[in-house]
């Protein structure tokens, strides 16, 4: 009997004291360490790829967010700001009404299929939207030159990042509401256009979020979205 208790007792300190030194290192020293680390080498992807404007955050740069005027009475979904770069549909939220924006309540794709009758409704609304938004005096769009991430969301209907042919197909409709000169909107595109990741993955994109807020510091000295 003595014997079985003097078991018992020393199985449960050798338990408690393998649960005291898993607890310190799995949920102290393990978590300091990883956020030390990243903290070093990547503190601006450890704190959320954050994007300033003027000493603010104003948000990431992995999460895409809307240009829009404000909403009209009357009007179930606001209209863009033409003033600014627009980013990708945000249909992979879906027409629901949790959210039906850029924010981070939900995020998905449409999962419709290539031939469903409402996807194509919305890609071709969405194309004729980019061509009436986007054609100026002197620079029509056509439909043809309309590239897909214009009309279609993302996985995540959350993307930051758009073509490089959308970026410049918005130049001028961009440069005509700002008072600017096309050239130096297109500059400004250039200079935002990101390669393929190690010259090989991906695609060329551009970040909306910090395209626009260079075209603010352009427009108005300090000014943002």
């Amino acid at each position: 009997m003595n014997t079985s208790l003097t078991n018992a007792a020393r199985l449960f300190t050798a338990g408690l004291r393998a649960l005291l030194v898993l607890t310190v290192v799995t949920g102290i020293v393990y978590p300091l360490v990883v956020t030390g680390v990243a903290q070093g080498l990547f503190p601006g992807k450890a704190n959320g790829s954050e994007i300033k404007a003027d000493g603010k955050v104003v948000g990431s740069s992995l999460i895409g967010q809307s240009y829009n005027l404000p909403l009209k009475e009357g009007r179930e979904t606001p209209e863009p700001d033409l003033r600014w770069f627009q980013g990708r549909p945000a249909n992979g939220l879906g027409t629901n009404t949790v959210n039906t924006r850029y924010e981070l309540i939900l995020s998905g794709a449409t999962n419709r299929s290539a031939d469903d009758p409402e996807l194509l409704q919305w890609v071709q609304d969405a194309k004729a939207a980019v061509v009436r938004d986007n054609s100026v005096p002197g620079h029509p769009v056509r439909p043809e030159d309309v590239p897909a991430d214009a009309v279609t969301s993302s996985g995540s209907g959350l993307d930051p990042d758009i073509s490089p042919r959308y970026a410049d197909l918005q130049v001028h409709r961009v440069a005509a509401n700002n008072g600017l000169p096309a050239e130096r909107v297109q500059e400004l595109v250039d200079e935002h256009t990101t390669p393929r990741t190690l010259g090989f993955i991906g695609e060329p994109r551009v970040n909306v979020l910090e395209l626009n807020i260079a075209l603010g510091e352009l427009v108005a000295p300090g000014a943002g979205h």
